[in-house]
């Protein structure tokens, strides 16, 4: 997820990289069963960067589920190794990263980055490679499928972008009891443009309209004329999907416009930052789709909390969580494959069903993607708390 640049864009860099990779393809099956007692994994995550925060937390998960399973006594007698190789948070240096830890170290499979465009950057080479990766905070739509196609060696361990822009029209319209809305998004991100093209479809698909439509760039820090044009045809509820850094300003400004309607979002407002800028009581009234919650009853997600917390001395949140999910998919393939050839590892994660993770249980559907439900969160005195779950 999730800053996660969603753009597939990067894919044409990545692509640069696949011919080189694909004349070893052929050899890296017969590398891939590891001497020893250990079977390396790769960590390719945003150590450093602009979203440094999003892959530093899934480190910490999924170093928590390798801990847990090599506690248990590894695998078929084989403890896991993880290998970190930083991308700096520039997909870029994601294609240098997957290239070395494929290459040099010989891992068998990789997990991560936590955004779309680093896992975009490296998936050719990883599909060139035929070295599994479990993507597990990557939501765009085309990570898993090109074209129509599913890319064998691909997975994720998140929900993806139409699947959440369709839960907040849910929302809008059964829960908020909502029909005339405005949106407000990223027209430099293909994560917002394709959130709100699934959203508008969906809203307006059950009888709802848009009776507004503006956008602004990254970076932006004055929303007031956009808001201004939205404020004039009395919107009842305001979608804006983007992310954390301009939406708190987005949110902060439209309350000091005197809009004080709902505004609904996606798992990009994911971060604490956001009531420190929008300000505790101009959340009032906010909501966005996420996958994680503290509040959560469900057993599963109150142990990994509970865990998390011994372990780092910290709070766990979603980046946490799908790092962790990622570690556990992947532990449980190789298990069963009982082979680090990636092929078999490939067909054992895709055959994946009823897999107790943190959020509950994950199955695989056809695309590599988990069926899994989406939560909305809202804010009580600028504190993120559950709202309701979804399943849709």
């Amino acid at each position: 997820m999730k800053k996660t640049t969603k753009a597939l864009s990067v894919l044409a860099a990545g692509a640069l990289l696949m011919g080189a990779m694909t004349g070893c393809g052929g050899d890296k099956k017969k590398e891939a069963k590891p001497a020893g007692d250990t079977i390396k994994i790769g960590a390719c995550f945003e150590l450093t960067g602009n979203v440094a925060i999003y892959g530093k937390s899934a480190n910490m998960g999924l170093k928590m589920a390798i801990d847990e399973v090599n506690a248990k006594g590894g695998i078929n007698g084989k403890k896991l190794q993880i290998v970190e190789s930083d991308n700096k948070s520039e997909p870029s240096e994601s294609g240098n990263a997957y290239t070395k830890l494929i290459n040099q170290d010989k891992v068998v499979a990789i997990v991560g980055p936590a955004t779309s465009g680093c896992v975009a950057a490296g998936t050719p080479i990883c599909e060139g490679s035929k070295v599994p990766q479990i993507a597990p905070c990557a939501t765009a739509p085309g990570i898993t499928v090109n074209n129509g196609k599913v890319k064998p060696f691909t997975f994720r361990a998140c929900f993806i972008d139409p699947f959440q822009g369709k839960v907040m029209a849910a929302f809008t319209q059964k829960t908020l009891k909502v029909k005339n809305v405005a949106i407000l998004m990223d027209s430099s991100s293909d994560y917002a443009k394709g959130l709100a093209a699934v959203y508008q479809a969906t809203h307006e698909g059950n009888g709802g309209k848009i009776v507004a439509k503006e956008a602004y760039l990254a970076k932006d820090v004055d929303f007031k004329a956009a808001l201004t044009k939205i404020k004039a045809t009395n919107p009842e509820a305001i979608y804006v999907p983007g992310y954390y850094e301009e939406v708190s300003k987005i949110i902060k400004q439209a309350r000091e416009l005197g809009i004080n309607v709902p505004m609904l979002g996606a798992d990009g407002w994911e971060s604490p930052k956001l009531a420190e800028i929008a300000g505790p009581k101009a959340l009032k009234d906010c909501y966005y789709v996420s996958a994680f919650s503290a509040d959560d009853k469900d057993p599963s997600v109150q142990a990994f909390i509970k865990n998390f917390k011994e372990k780092f001395k910290a709070e766990p949140d979603i980046f946490s969580m799908q790092g962790y999910n990622g570690g556990l998919i992947l532990a449980d393939a190789l298990k069963r494959a009982n082979s680090t050839d990636g092929t078999a590892v490939a067909k054992a994660i895709e055959a994946t069903k009823e897999l107790p993770v943190a959020s509950g249980k994950i199955t695989f559907d056809a695309n590599h993607d988990p069926v899994m439900a989406a939560l909305i969160i809202t804010f009580k005195e600028g504190k993120a708390s559950l709202h309701e779950k979804i399943a849709l």
